[in-house]
Formats: structure tokens, C-alpha cells, sequence
């Protein structure tokens, strides 16, 4: 008993070890409570059941703040706040391609939670390896957060000259060829599985296909990776701290995707948010180039700043378009089918 106190007093990346058992219990909890009671039975999620799940992840993760806070100080419960809230802004966008690419690959709406439900143990993976080899990077070279916040600043200016009508071409994506080109797909979905045996074209021998739900759910996973990219470095400008960075990266995704259901129902009223993120990436990338230099903007600004510009964004879009009619991703002009 003692030797197992001594193992959890222990520190792992600068924190206590009970602070990572305590987050990956309940991350677990989660999940498990997430499909195993909520989702035992497949069923469409109606944006009323998606902003209540979103409702319930939010005070999950506020109470989890709370406790670093009380816990950690007002500093570190500061910094979760704000890690939590960046990520959450910055992965809007992820939202709305996941949304393109379901409505691409027509998975209907009764499988499309399956998808992100495995998705998410792949982000747990992949955001684990991200941040760990970036606080690496940072510990050694604290110079490379100039790099960092140069890219955030060039993604922000980016953003920027995106217009309304821009649409994304999935058909013209490199992951979707790619795919499309190395892999068998059927192209009628095989309900909620992944994979089937099937006949080869060629041979007749019975040989593993991909369904589209595969093809989404590899697509989602590497669409995240891709937007980590951005969010992870937004967060180290608040903290270096890995436990705060990879925590609420986490808590904030499982909200998200949570919210999903509501968001895709409505995704064109949602259309000038990008503004806003692209204003809040270059302050990010602003202040993270400032912190090699010894310049340190408070942690209670940057925590009012994202969120006055991101309720500014969303206030501004949904009055911008309240005479419009809500479009889902269902209705979004990209859905198509998967060519042979």
C-alpha cells in the first residue's frame, strides 16, 4: 500500500501521477457511459439530445477545472480554462468538414455517431503524441515558439482570404484519392460495419472491402490530426504545462463532438464564424512569438479576448443569417457517392 501511495505521489511530465489517473478514470468513464448506456442502441442524435450531451460534457470538464484549479492553484485552473476554450474555437472548423465529409460519403445520420465515437480513441492516441513531442521541443528549444506562433499568424492571415463561395472539393481531396486509388470500398454502405468479405472483381476470391464509414472514419482521424497542428501550439501559448495542454485538448474534443449533431443541423448558420477564429489565431500566434522574449500577456486576458471574439463570431453569424433556413450536412450541395 505504501509502495502504490509513493508510485501516485510520483511525478510524470511535472505532475502528479494521481492527476493522470484520476483524468484518463474519467475519460474512460465517459466513453464507456457514452456507448455503453446512451448509445447501447443505434439511433439518429437530434440536435435536442446533442446540445444536452454537450451541456453535460461542459460541466464534466468544468468541474475537472475547478478541481486544478482548488487543487493545482488559480494559475494552472486559469490556463485549463483558457486551453479549453481555444481548442474548442479553433476545432469548430473540424466540425463543419467532418459535416462535408459525412454528407460526401452519405452516411446517414444513424451511424454517423459510431464514426466519431471510434474517432475519438484515435484522437486520444494521436493528441497524446503530439503535445509529448511538442513540450519535448519546447523544454529544449523554447526558441521554437517564434516558429510556432509565426505559423499561427500566417494560418490566421490565411483564413482571412477564405470567401463564402469557396467550397471544398472532396472529390478533389488527395486523402479521398488516395484512398480511393490503394484501397477496395464498396460503394454502398454494409450498416454499421467497417469492413465485409466480398468478392474480388477480378480473381472472385473473397477478400476484405472497406465501406464508406471506414473511408469517413480515416478521414475524420486524419482531418484532426491535421487541425491539431494549429490548436496544440494555440494552447502551449498559454502553458507549457503538458497536463493542461493535453487535458483540455481532450475535454474540449469530447464536447465538441458531443455538439456535433447540433452544429451539422445547422451548418450554414454558422458561416461567418471563421473570422473570428482567424482573428483569435493571430493574437494566439501574436503572444506565443512574445514568451522567448519575456513578454507574458496575463492568462486572463487571453481567456476574454477568445471569448468576447468568439460570442462576437457566432452572435454575428446567426444574425447575419436568421432569415435563412437551417441547412444540414445532409442537405449540403457536396453530398455525393462513392465513385468505383
Amino acid at each position: 500500500m505504501e509502495s502504490l501511495f509513493a508510485a501516485l505521489s510520483g511525478d510524470f511530465l511535472g505532475t502528479p501521477v494521481y492527476f493522470w489517473v484520476a483524468f484518463i478514470t474519467i475519460v474512460i468513464a465517459l466513453l464507456v457511459f457514452d456507448l455503453g448506456i446512451l448509445h447501447r442502441d443505434e439511433h439518429e442524435i437530434e440536435a435536442k439530445e446533442s446540445l444536452l450531451l454537450y451541456g453535460f460534457y461542459v460541466c464534466i470538464a468544468m468541474a475537472f477545472g475547478a478541481w486544478v484549479w482548488f487543487s493545482r492553484g488559480a494559475q494552472s485552473g486559469l490556463e485549463f480554462f483558457t486551453g479549453y476554450l481555444i481548442e474548442q474555437s479553433l476545432a469548430m472548423d473540424n466540425m463543419f468538414v467532418i459535416a462535408t465529409i459525412f454528407g460526401f460519403l452519405g452516411i446517414p445520420r444513424l451511424y454517423q455517431h459510431r464514426v466519431l465515437f471510434w474517432g475519438i480513441l484515435g484522437v486520444i492516441a494521436f493528441r497524446a503524441i503530439l503535445i509529448g513531442v511538442g513540450a519535448a521541443l519546447v523544454y529544449q528549444f523554447n526558441w521554437i515558439l517564434v516558429f510556432f506562433g509565426a505559423f499561427l499568424i500566417f494560418t490566421g492571415i490565411r483564413m482571412f482570404r477564405h470567401t463564402d463561395d469557396e467550397e471544398p472539393s472532396l472529390e478533389d481531396n488527395k486523402i479521398f484519392q488516395f484512398l480511393n486509388k490503394r484501397f477496395r470500398i464498396t460503394k454502398e454502405l454494409h450498416g454499421r460495419r467497417f469492413t465485409v468479405r466480398q468478392p474480388h472483381p477480378t480473381t472472385g476470391q473473397m477478400v476484405v472491402w472497406l465501406t464508406p464509414l471506414a473511408v469517413a472514419l480515416i478521414m475524420v482521424e486524419i482531418v484532426d490530426l491535421i487541425f491539431a497542428v494549429d490548436s496544440v501550439p494555440a494552447v502551449f501559448a498559454v502553458t507549457q504545462d503538458t497536463f493542461i495542454v493535453y487535458t483540455s485538448n481532450i475535454f474540449a474534443i469530447l464536447g465538441l463532438r458531443a455538439l456535433y449533431f447540433a452544429l451539422a443541423a445547422a451548418m450554414n448558420r454558422f458561416r461567418y464564424l471563421q473570422v473570428s477564429l482567424a482573428i483569435i489565431l493571430v493574437l494566439i500566434g501574436i503572444k506565443i512569438c512574445l514568451v522567448p522574449f519575456g513578454y507574458h500577456v496575463p492568462t486572463a486576458i487571453s481567456l476574454g479576448l477568445t471569448i468576447g471574439i468568439l460570442a462576437a463570431g457566432v452572435g454575428y453569424s446567426l444574425w447575419k443569417t436568421r432569415n435563412e433556413p437551417n441547412i444540414s450536412a445532409e442537405d449540403h450541395p457536396e453530398t455525393g457517392k462513392l465513385e468505383p
